[in-house]
């Protein structure tokens, strides 16, 4: 595994119930910035071997990117159930519960 993957890894478990953070959050995070799409990869990849809470994160416009409907409508219910607002157009404010970091 190279130290990429497991510091987005470290991130991804790091993220608090009833917050969320982007794709390029993390990567950002994990020390490359153009690396969004590799963040994907890794949840998609790594999610259940490593028992991540995948649905806490999404794209830069706070949207449900995942999509097939079921897969969605999963990811809705599992934030909803941690106190996160998700819109009918898959949507969550992320002013109010994005992850901030000192370095953002």
């Amino acid at each position: 595994m190279t130290p990429f993957t497991e510091r987005v890894l470290e991130i991804i478990r790091s993220i608090p119930e009833g917050k969320v953070m982007t794709y390029g959050q993390i990567a950002r995070q994990a020390g490359s910035p153009r690396a969004a799409r590799q963040v994907v990869r890794i949840l998609h990849a790594m999610s259940k071997k490593f028992r991540l809470p995948w649905h806490r994160v999404l794209n830069v416009r706070g949207e449900i990117a995942i999509q097939d409907d079921e897969g969605a409508q999963l990811q809705r219910f599992l934030l909803v159930s941690e106190g996160i607002h998700v819109t009918d157009e898959l949507t969550v404010s992320l002013a109010e519960y994005q992850v901030q970091s000192e370095a953002e």
